[in-house]
């Protein structure tokens, strides 16, 4: 969730700066924005890792019950 606020914020930042013409504005506004876009993707690969260890655990203790 995180991830999308940063987003947001960062685009809101970037067209507030380009509006006022203040380049250090726009500079904080793609850094968050960028910020938001990383931090979605270590999520995503969080998730799928977390998703491939259950399998895995599900798959390893199907495989002890059956003689």
């Amino acid at each position: 969730m995180g991830a999308i606020i940063d987003k947001i914020k960062g685009k809101l930042k970037k067209a507030e700066g380009r509006a006022t013409g203040d380049k250090v504005r726009t500079a904080q506004g793609v850094v968050q924005e960028k910020k938001g876009q990383v931090r979605g993707a270590a999520d995503r690969v969080a998730r799928k890792v977390k998703g491939g260890v259950r399998k895995a655990q599900r798959k390893g203790s199907a495989a002890r019950r059956t003689p």
